[in-house]
């Protein structure tokens, strides 16, 4: 596949780290920021992973696919942090998320070594 096929993922994976950060500049807003910090940890990992991988995929890197398996982890695992939470922007970024994790799992390859 060409990256021109991966505009819709590639698009998904963007949306979803947009929302991250989105959720984790906002979570540093809330009242009680040390209740926070999990979220706010997960939504910069899910960002720059899901980030990452919308370049792998651009640049057709031969591992693109292989790294959605890490990207479908993270956006599983900030979209069950942020459900925990009752505000707005978390539950923007979980939703993102899940939709991000659906489209990483629909187009991920198996880890293979040579």
């Amino acid at each position: 596949m060409q990256n021109q096929d991966h505009r819709a993922l590639i698009q998904k994976l963007l949306n979803c780290a947009l929302a991250c950060e989105n959720c984790a500049t906002a979570c540093l807003h809330e009242e009680d920021v040390k209740m926070m910090t999990g979220c706010i940890s997960l939504d910069r990992d899910c960002a720059d992973i899901c980030t990452q991988a919308a370049r792998l995929l651009q640049r057709d890197s031969v591992i693109g696919h292989q790294y959605l398996i890490l990207c479908e982890e993270i956006c599983h695992l900030c979209a069950d942090e942020c459900s925990k939470h009752d505000h707005d922007h978390c539950r923007i970024c979980a939703e993102a998320c899940r939709i991000c994790a659906e489209a990483c799992h629909a187009h991920h390859e198996h880890i293979t070594q040579n």
